[in-house]
């Protein structure tokens, strides 16, 4: 009967893996020209957001007119990033983490 159970869960793990969001759900990857055009475009506002360290900041300068987080990982989104659910949001971050 141990067997059994090992088994099942041996098998069912792949559906149960398979079965949760992926890690980039919702996010695609963009080059310097979309950018362009998506803040040339009249369409809908973007928010450029810069989720670099001071330190590269400072060393590697910004995109002008980028929202500067006060820590990548760490920061209040209510308070850092637009009020609407609905914003077009395009953030960058030097770090390979």
């Amino acid at each position: 009967m141990r067997r059994l159970g090992i088994l099942s869960a041996v098998l069912l793990l792949p559906a149960v893996i398979g079965c949760g969001p992926s890690e980039d759900e919702g996010f695609e990857l963009i080059h310097v020209g979309d950018l362009v055009a998506m803040r040339t475009s009249t369409e809908k506002p973007v928010t450029v957001v810069d989720a670099n360290g001071t330190d590269f900041r400072t060393r590697e300068g910004t995109i002008p007119g980028a929202t500067l987080l006060s820590s990548y990982s760490k920061y209040e989104a209510a308070e850092e990033l637009p009020p609407g659910k609905d914003a077009l949001l395009v953030f960058y971050c030097a770090d390979p983490h």
